[in-house]
């Protein structure tokens, strides 16, 4: 199908381990809890929802979309397991695709755009002022919306990024020995980068449930397989909303070898039962 046309594909959503309290460091993922805040079931993970395009981008825009290329998504209705998901990839200007996640029932679950190049939106981008990873505050401090916080630096966090990790991972998230992301000399997946920044929030913060709406992001250098990764970050923004609390902020996530790997904005309700009757 030439790439000038609209292209679709399809996936039927899955969780694994979802009612396993043992794997679920979010509640969101889990039956009894989103049930109890009004959803039809279990929540998949933000990232690995958007991380089910990826082979849909890959095909569209070529690998060097992994080493220099952006996206940015939101989210707009929970994708649920079981849920047949419709990605479309339309063309846009300046050679940029839109992009769409659509529910069975027709309805946009994720929008956004992909392309090659730089993320205009991360033109302001504030970068960590630490990059040295440390422990956990201890004790972590709960999130608040408090203005003092905007601009604080976060604690950065080291996690180990080998192939085994990515592996297993893939197996996890993506059901998937895709070649790419898989083996010795496997790429970190995107989706995988992306969920560096929620690791980093709770690395900071107790966060006791969350749900990730919307990201920025932009790949800096070809990120392989190999050694810890350090992400740091700061915050940018701290507001209620329909009397829920968000936080906004910026986050890097630089290799082994000192590379920046990807750079990204990630906005986050941080409890997911406020609001909630």
């Amino acid at each position: 199908m030439s790439t000038a046309a609209t292209r679709e594909w399809r996936i039927v959503a899955f969780l694994d381990h979802e009612d396993d309290p043992a794997t679920m460091a979010n509640p969101v993922h889990s039956t009894e809890f989103a049930s109890a805040l009004g959803f039809a079931g279990p929540l998949v993970a933000g990232a690995t929802v958007w991380g089910w395009s990826v082979p849909a981008i890959l095909e569209t825009l070529g690998e060097r979309w992994l080493d220099r290329g952006w996206a940015r998504f939101r989210f707009r209705q929970p994708v649920y397991p079981g849920d047949e998901v419709r990605i479309t990839l339309a063309p846009d200007e300046g050679g940029a695709f839109a992009l769409r996640m659509i529910n069975p029932d027709g309805v946009d679950c994720v929008v956004g755009e992909v392309g090659l190049g730089e993320n205009a939106v991360l033109s302001d981008f504030q970068p960590p002022a630490r990059m040295d990873p440390a422990p956990s505050p201890d004790p972590q401090p709960e999130p608040r919306v408090d203005p003092t916080l905007v601009g604080g630096a976060w604690t950065p966090m080291a996690v180990d990024a080998s192939p085994e990790t990515l592996r297993a991972y893939m197996q996890l998230s993506h059901r998937s020995d895709d070649s790419r992301f898989t083996g010795q000399s496997a790429r970190l997946h995107p989706a995988w980068l992306v969920a560096r920044a929620e690791a980093l929030m709770r690395h900071n913060f107790a966060i006791a449930s969350s749900i990730h709406t919307r990201s920025e992001v932009e790949f800096l250098a070809p990120a392989q397989a190999r050694g810890e990764v350090v992400t740091g970050g700061r915050c940018i923004a701290l507001y209620e909303r329909k009397g829920r609390p968000f936080v906004e902020f910026d986050c890097l996530v630089r290799g082994p070898d000192g590379r920046d790997l990807a750079r990204m904005r990630h906005t986050t309700i941080f409890d997911a039962t406020a609001g909630v009757p």
